[in-house]
């Protein structure tokens, strides 16, 4: 019992939060949605804004981007998203930072290929300036058994 009360304790002290209010919830899961339309549109200025200077993404492949990459491909039409759908978001706010999880179900083009996936994801966000921003970004292809 004194391991529990202490573990209780070492939880609230770090700030971290087992549930996240509705509204810090909805707004993560509303910039996912605005992320997902960004690539949809070419909305380079939202994804400015979005993206931290350290923006790293790790595609299903190992391969790592990073936010002038990123950005760029959006930018130029080398990355073209046609159709996304996002599935099974769960949200986790630990004060300043967040998780976002889920699938994401998108057809898509990078460089003239086919980058088509549906992707387990995983997004890290910080609070700065009272606005969140990703600084993290993996996906993993999800195979069907």
């Amino acid at each position: 019992m004194k391991l529990r009360t202490l573990l209780a304790m070492m939880l609230l002290a770090s700030g971290a939060t087992l549930a996240a209010p509705p509204a810090t919830e909805q707004q993560l899961m509303e910039l996912e949605n605005s992320w997902a339309r960004a690539y949809v549109t070419g909305d380079a200025p939202f994804l400015e804004k979005l993206f931290a200077e350290e923006y790293l993404f790790t595609d299903n492949d190992g391969q790592t981007f990073t936010r002038a990459d990123d950005i760029g491909a959006a930018k130029s039409g080398e990355f073209k998203m046609t159709r996304f759908k996002l599935d099974a978001l769960k949200v986790h706010v630990y004060k300043d930072f967040a998780t976002v999880t889920g699938v994401n179900d998108f057809a898509a083009t990078y460089k003239g290929e086919d980058a088509s996936c549906k992707c387990r994801f995983t997004d890290v966000f910080v609070k700065r300036d009272g606005r969140w921003q990703v600084v993290a970004s993996h996906v993993s292809k999800v195979v069907a058994h």
